[in-house]
């Protein structure tokens, strides 16, 4: 397949193009290396990639309504795979205008490129945060969304009923993975595994937000990458997936296996909840089993496991 893979140099957009460009497909990625966290981070995942197979890179940003129409002129896509974002609910509270800017225009000038370009099918990759506070436990993907609470949350909504719009206009193809608290190698620094374990590594405190008592569905990458291959792979009209490990892991649980991971004690420093954080997240992925053949793999266990090796690596070589 000829793909187009925003954000290509991203966590979670370079291990599904690793996959992709094994595979033996013709892939684009574009990405605008913007400072976020270090881009030397997302120039290494390049350099990962470049050991995979041959792809054509693209530096830009997808607010560029230019720049996205000129990605479509002399090429022919079999596929849209959007994993370009601002994320980060936090963040999101502290610029909502730059998140809307990325979320919200930049998906809408992928779309209206992609629709006059025939592109046959747009993949979307969109957040558990969407679900907001949801009582329902664990979230479908037929719950009512009406109380999300950031400005990132807000944006990837949008994004989604963008897609909608545009398979109920124009007859798109579009499959929506709804992804829930990813991690494993390349995860962004200011990731809450990622974060923690540099902390404990270096004997610093790890900013503990609430009681310990939060809980979310951790799922490891390469699970994710399983979930949104099997959704390229199949054919569809429009449909929304969960995308998760279907098992909720409390905050407390999760800094003890850091700290047996790395073999040292973590020293806590106690703050508030932090407006827009949510108590759980937790995804019921019975129409991901049963429309995808998707079933997660890696456990939290074994994924801090893999997670902690990685990163002595990359320490190693610093």
């Amino acid at each position: 397949m000829r793909i187009l893979l925003t954000g290509g140099a991203g966590f979670i957009a370079s291990h599904l193009a690793e996959r992709l460009l094994r595979d033996g497909h013709s892939l684009v990625i574009v990405d605008d290396f913007n400072d976020f966290y270090d881009p030397k981070l997302k120039r290494e995942s390049i350099e990962v990639l470049r050991r995979a197979g041959k792809f054509d890179l693209v530096e830009g940003d997808i607010r560029n309504s230019s720049l996205v129409d000129s990605l479509f002129a002399n090429r022919k896509f079999d596929q849209v795979v959007h994993l370009a974002a601002r994320a980060g609910v936090r963040p999101s509270i502290k610029d909502p205008q730059l998140y809307v800017d990325t979320n919200v225009t930049g998906t809408l000038n992928l779309l209206e490129a992609a629709r006059r370009a025939r592109a046959p099918k747009f993949v979307l990759g969109s957040t558990s945060s969407v679900y907001g506070v949801n009582s329902k436990v664990p979230f479908s993907e037929d719950d009512a969304i009406l109380h999300s609470i950031s400005p990132y949350a807000a944006t990837k909504l949008c994004a989604e009923q963008l897609c909608h719009n545009y398979h109920h206009l124009y007859g798109m193809e579009v499959v929506i993975p709804r992804f829930f608290t990813v991690y494993g190698p390349r995860q962004r620094p200011e990731m809450a595994i990622h974060k923690f374990t540099q902390a404990v590594f270096r004997g610093e405190p790890i900013e503990r937000y609430g009681d310990g008592s939060m809980r979310r569905d951790f799922t490891y990458v390469s699970d994710i990458v399983d979930g949104v291959h099997a959704a390229m792979q199949r054919n569809f009209q429009f449909e929304i997936f969960n995308l998760g490990d279907s098992n909720t892991v409390e905050l407390k649980y999760l800094i003890g296996l850091i700290e047996k991971a790395v073999g040292k004690k973590a020293k806590i420093k106690q703050l508030p909840e932090q407006p827009g954080d949510v108590p759980i997240t937790y995804a019921n992925i019975d129409k991901a089993r049963r429309l995808l053949g998707y079933e997660p793999k890696v456990k939290i266990e074994e994924g801090i496991e893999r997670f902690v090796r990685w990163y002595k690596g990359r320490r190693a070589k610093e």
